[in-house]
C-alpha cells in the first residue's frame, strides 16, 4: 500500500490528496528502488548476439550494449568516441577495441587509470566469451557473438 510522502499515512493508490494533510499526490514522480546488476544482463540469463558485444555489467549504465561492428573502436570519454563513457575515471581517450575477423584485442590508449582485463591492468588483451572489461568504473562482458 502507498504512503503519503509528507505524512507517511496509508492511501489509496487512486487519490489526487492526502486524505490526512491534504498534499497533493498529483504530478508526483513515482520512487524505485535500484537494481542491482550482479549479471551481465537485467534477467541474469544468457546474451543472444549477432556479433561481438560488450554488456556493461557495473557502472552508471547497466545493461547497455555496445555491439563491436567495425575494425576498429574507440573508448573514451570523449563525446567523439564511438563507446562514450560518460564518467570522470574514464580518460577521454581510455582504449581501442580492434577487430581482426577472427579475434578482439583491447589496447589500452595510454590512460590514467588503466584498462583491466579479468582483474588484471595490461596493455592489450585478446578477448574471450565472458571476459570482464574494466574501464574506469565501468565493467562490461564480452560475448562473442550467437549465445554466450
Amino acid at each position: 500500500m502507498a504512503e503519503c510522502p509528507e505524512c507517511g499515512e496509508p492511501l489509496d493508490e487512486r487519490s489526487s490528496a492526502c486524505p490526512s494533510c491534504g498534499a497533493s499526490l498529483v504530478g508526483r514522480t513515482e520512487e524505485f528502488g535500484p537494481v542491482v546488476a550482479d549479471q551481465a544482463t537485467a534477467s541474469g540469463g544468457p546474451v543472444s548476439t549477432e556479433g561481438p558485444v560488450l554488456v556493461v555489467r557495473k557502472g552508471p549504465q547497466p545493461g547497455e550494449r555496445f555491439y563491436l561492428d567495425r575494425p576498429r573502436v574507440t573508448v573514451g570519454r570523449d563525446p567523439q568516441s564511438d563507446i562514450f563513457l560518460n564518467d570522470m575515471t574514464v580518460s577521454r581517450t581510455h582504449a581501442v577495441l580492434e577487430l581482426d575477423g577472427v579475434s578482439l584485442t583491447v589496447r589500452d590508449a595510454g590512460s590514467l587509470n588503466g584498462t583491466y582485463v579479468n582483474g588484471v591492468i595490461c596493455d592489450s588483451a585478446v578477448l574471450a566469451d565472458g571476459d570482464v572489461v574494466q574501464i574506469g568504473t565501468f565493467q562490461m562482458v564480452f560475448f562473442g557473438g550467437k549465445e554466450a
